[in-house]
């Protein structure tokens, strides 16, 4: 049997985590021959809640859980961890303002930055899901400077996986039949959900939709998506299908595009090079493609419409607004 692998999940007693972890404990992510240790942070008030959710992953038996270490210290999550979740985040409150949001997180990820760089492996994978996603990514990179800013990723999949979805029941087709979504800038209602160069069952999905649809139905049913699960479930957001996504994020991230099976790129938040003209140091989603070596690679030089342009400048300028925010946790 392989080494077994850590993996660290934060929020681990929260609603993300419970669809996360037992599907990183039954080999979904790592493979069916990877053994892992799962290291689960959360508050010291949720510990017990944390317990009973260990009680169950033990009750599963899975084979290749080799061990569960549950704790209230960052810095024993951490320790030489090869694969980090970091889910757990302060959500919005009545009354509270973005900027307000901005700053308790940025407490939260600036901390577990900084112990991420005390103690992690040097190699480690960092996906971040807690949002505002793509400013915690930010945070918590800058709080780590010995770490490979390629160490950090943002999650964009959750938003690609519902482009996906929503083009493929628009053209009576399946998931798997939709090739090369994109999803340009920010986790938020700023984001840009491209069809300019996806494809359904090899034709292009623009010859197949009207631009009225593309642009008064598919981009802002994409951008405001997680608002109105949260609305018909009755204020309980999209857990499960945040966790898929990071399932699927991780996995295209450990052993490459080529093997997920999702597109020949997937939408990913990496820290911007100057690509398509994104300031350089912004998370910012972009089409990616990963070696099976998990070496990620922003694909380049691809054609955008005057249109396009303008929606990728207004999500690079939230992005900007939020990083002034917290300027000075950076």
């Amino acid at each position: 049997m392989k080494t077994p692998v850590n993996v660290a999940v934060t929020g681990a007693a929260g609603q993300i985590s419970y669809s996360l972890l037992f599907r990183l404990a039954s080999g979904e992510v790592f493979g069916n021959d990877q053994p892992i240790i799962l290291r689960l942070l959360e508050v010291t008030p949720a510990l017990h809640r944390l317990n009973g959710v260990v009680m169950e992953l033990n009750d599963c038996a899975y084979h290749l859980l080799q061990g569960i270490v549950p704790t209230d210290d960052a810095l024993v999550a951490f320790d030489k961890v090869d694969y980090v979740f970091l889910v757990g985040a302060k959500p919005r409150g009545p009354g509270m303002k973005r900027n307000d949001l901005l700053e308790c997180n940025a407490e939260i990820f600036s901390a577990q930055g900084k112990a991420l760089n005390a103690v992690a492996n040097p190699n480690v994978k960092v996906l971040i899901t807690g949002n505002p996603a793509n400013t915690n990514a930010l945070i918590t990179q800058r709080n780590a400077p010995d770490l490979d800013p390629k160490c950090f990723s943002a999650m964009s999949m959750l938003d690609h996986n519902r482009g996906i979805g929503l083009l493929a029941e628009k053209c009576n087709a399946r998931a798997e039949d939709v090739r090369n979504m994109i999803v340009w800038g920010n986790h938020s209602e700023s984001q840009y959900p491209d069809l300019t160069h996806a494809t359904v069952k090899g034709v292009s999905a623009l010859s197949l939709v009207n631009d009225e649809w593309v642009a008064n139905e598919f981009v802002p049913t994409v951008q405001h998506r997680g608002a109105k699960v949260i609305e018909e479930r009755g204020g309980l957001s999209s857990a499960a299908s945040a966790a898929n996504a990071a399932v699927c994020q991780m996995r295209s991230w450990t052993i490459g595009t080529a093997k997920s099976d999702w597109s020949d790129w997937i939408s990913m938040a990496v820290i911007s090079d100057g690509s398509y003209g994104i300031e350089k140091g912004l998370f910012y989603s972009f089409p990616v493609k990963v070696s099976p070596e998990g070496e990620v690679t922003i694909i380049q030089d691809l054609e955008r419409s005057e249109f396009s342009r303008q929606c990728m400048l207004e999500t690079e300028q939230e992005l900007k607004i939020e990083r002034d925010a917290i300027a000075h946790l950076l």
